[in-house]
């Protein structure tokens, strides 16, 4: 059944329909957590979501909460033998299934939204918006290199707008402001269609991100460095890891790309460009001299590591993962609901490329 036949027999509009399950979900989860503040709100809500954000905001090993207070420890010994609950920066499974969940009900919206706007029924929408994929990406480290400051840049709780899952909402306002200045702009005739407006917005803030942390590597004293080798030999695995991919795929299992096309390219190199990144990072820092190996940051390449002892496996299951997804773009998804699979398509793309940017920035500038 459609979302518009379903809030047909509602009685209602798509959108309010859309808002109202929503609202309701939100208000339920609310008034779970007020009536079971332990077991929701302390145990699953702070535990997994709200704790580990306050832990990377203040640079913590983890975060506690002894009753209805909130502890930052600075020891990986004093985490250990800290009561439950204990939250540690980054993902978790429990995390990652939520904010997939919280993805696809946010695609929902975004449909319907765009369905209003009568916009993005083409990939050329899509490549449009590639560049605030690697907004994303860099904005994320950002609030590493203020991690890494003695004198932070923004204070808490100003830095959690740029530490997931918050970034996510930043990233997404900032997005939908500049889609509807397209709009806007070319229904008045100022420009000839909305996804060049949208292009060059994306690359003046990749521009502007970017060079901010450029400008913290120029200047003394910052433990923000510039490795320019790492940066190099990422952006060039990238392209080899997609080409090969692509390459082999088209010659051997061609349908694949029947429905995306040239598009795929971008979703292979938005994987690729993850999987290499987490390579580099993780094992060949030092044999580049570029300082230290990093640490992942994610609990799926974090698995493949400790059960590997390397990291190029991860590059495999990344481009394996990406071949599959593009095989469910059939020709027919794209006639019957091309919305939809524009916005799938934005999605398995900026869940590749927003940690390969953030994986490939941090390396190349140390942090």
């Amino acid at each position: 059944m459609s979302s518009s036949s379903f809030a047909d027999r509602l009685g209602t509009s798509p959108e309010a329909a859309y808002l109202g399950g929503v609202s309701a979900a939100v208000v339920a989860i609310a008034a779970a957590a007020l009536a079971f503040p332990e077991a929701v709100y302390d145990g699953f809500v702070w535990h997994y979501f709200w704790g580990p954000v306050q832990a990377d905001a203040n640079s913590a090993v983890c975060a506690i909460r002894p009753g209805s207070t909130v502890e930052y420890l600075y020891s990986s010994a004093e985490c250990s033998a800290a009561a439950e609950p204990v939250a540690y920066p980054g993902y978790t499974l429990v995390s990652e299934v939520g904010y997939v969940v919280i993805l696809l009900v946010a695609l929902a919206g975004v449909s319907l939204f765009l369905r209003r706007l009568d916009i993005a029924r083409t990939t050329d929408f899509f490549l449009a918006l590639v560049p605030l994929f690697v907004f994303g990406g860099a904005l994320r480290v950002v609030e590493d290199a203020d991690n890494a400051m003695s004198d932070a840049l923004l204070p808490y709780p100003w830095d959690t707008l740029i530490i997931s899952p918050f970034i996510y909402f930043t990233v997404f306002g900032i997005t939908l402001a500049l889609v509807v200045a397209a709009v806007w702009l070319d229904r008045r005739g100022t420009v000839d269609g909305i996804e060049r407006p949208i292009l060059f917005g994306g690359i003046a803030l990749d521009v502007v991100t970017v060079g901010f942390l450029a400008a913290l590597a120029m200047t003394p004293g910052n433990p923000v460095t510039f490795y320019p080798q790492v940066i190099g030999v990422i952006l060039v695995g990238t392209a080899v890891a997609t080409a090969a991919t692509w390459y082999a795929t088209r010659a051997w299992i061609p349908w694949v790309h029947s429905g995306t096309g040239t598009a795929g390219i971008v979703v292979l190199a938005a994987h690729a460009l993850d999987g290499v990144a987490n390579v580099i990072g993780l094992d060949y820092m030092v044999a580049l001299g570029a300082g230290p190996n990093l640490v992942p940051k994610h609990p799926v390449n974090q698995f493949i590591v400790d059960a590997t002892g390397a990291a190029w496996p991860f590059l495999v299951v990344k481009l394996v993962a990406a071949v599959f997804v593009l095989a469910i773009f059939e020709e027919e998804l794209f006639e019957e609901s091309p919305r939809y699979a524009v916005l799938l398509l934005i999605a398995v793309t900026a869940v590749g490329m927003g940690p390969g940017t953030r994986d490939m920035l941090r390396a190349t500038f140390g942090i």
